[in-house]
């Protein structure tokens, strides 16, 4: 008895891990944008393609999570948030993630391949800029939210050109919206933890303070991405298209979302920039959400 509860306790421990190292719940994310750009993009839905995009999608982020873990093992080790990770916890060897991580990458570019070499270029472009130019970066300058912003604005292009096999202002559109979201979003986080940030020596914030630059910095990237998001309903965006109710939804989502980020602003306080990433994340997913469901009604 005492020999099975070892055994399940071991397995719930590599479940977790692994979990862990691959950032599970980002990783579902991405996935999430993926398909939703697939499913705006698609002009007949290809149940098989939805399977390998997910599986590729998972794969493909789950490396540069792997990688990222694997390069800022030491760094990880100081802060409060990710010194429990595998890794700095001594539960899981680098050999071990690594084989991982070159495994996933593997796997991913292969399974986004079969559905077309153009979706598979664009989630290798991901996965090496997140991992040789985004990580190497977050110790050196707030320059990196932005490099990081790139490959974390392909998932929801990746999906559209998964299902069109080419690149046009559609795509280019689906990327800039969440281009755009990714700043308020990454420097409300980095606002609420900035102490323990500070431990690793990252200055995630664009004025490497708690300032109200920063937070006019938060309303201006706020702004763009409402403006990007609503450009659908004017009728250049190609065959992306919002109709005007839809429009008026994202519209509202946006100003919540920019509401959180004046009470940044006035407040300037971790509280505030917690409610902030919240809002955010809520936005980026019922944004989504609208875009399919007035497609398809």
């Amino acid at each position: 008895m005492l020999s099975t509860t070892k055994t399940t306790l071991s397995i719930t421990s590599v479940v977790s891990d692994f979990k862990e190292i691959t950032k599970m719940r980002l990783s579902l994310s991405v996935v999430f944008s993926s398909v939703a750009g697939y499913l705006l993009g698609a002009v007949n839905v290809d149940i098989p393609t939805i399977i390998l995009l997910c599986v590729g999608g998972y794969f493909m982020v789950g490396a540069s999570n792997a990688y990222n873990q694997i390069i800022e093992r030491d760094l990880d080790a100081l802060m409060n948030r990710t010194k429990n990770r595998p890794i700095p916890a001594g539960r899981m060897q680098v050999s071990t993630a690594f084989i991982i991580a070159v495994t996933f990458t593997v796997l991913g570019i292969i399974s986004l391949y079969i559905i077309n070499p153009r979706t598979a270029m664009y989630g290798a472009i991901s996965i090496f800029l997140y991992t040789s130019v985004y990580t190497p970066l977050k110790t050196k300058t707030p320059f990196a939210v932005f490099v990081g912003a790139i490959p974390g604005a392909i998932p929801f292009m990746l999906g559209w050109v998964a299902a069109r096999n080419e690149f046009g202002i559609e795509p280019g559109t689906l990327f800039a919206l969440q281009f755009f979201w990714q700043f308020p979003h990454f420097w409300a986080i980095g606002w609420f933890l900035f102490d323990d940030y500070q431990k690793g020596g990252f200055d995630m914030l664009p004025t490497k303070k708690r300032d109200k630059g920063t937070a006019m910095q938060i309303i201006a990237y706020t702004i763009w991405t409402i403006i990007v998001s609503v450009l659908p309903a004017f009728g250049i965006t190609g065959d992306l298209k919002l109709s005007v109710v839809a429009a008026m939804v994202v519209l509202a989502l946006g100003l919540i979302m920019l509401y959180y980020a004046f009470e940044l602003f006035t407040k300037r306080s971790a509280k505030a920039a917690k409610e902030l990433m919240i809002s955010s994340v809520l936005y980026i997913t019922l944004v989504q959400i609208v875009y399919v469901i007035d497609k398809f009604l």
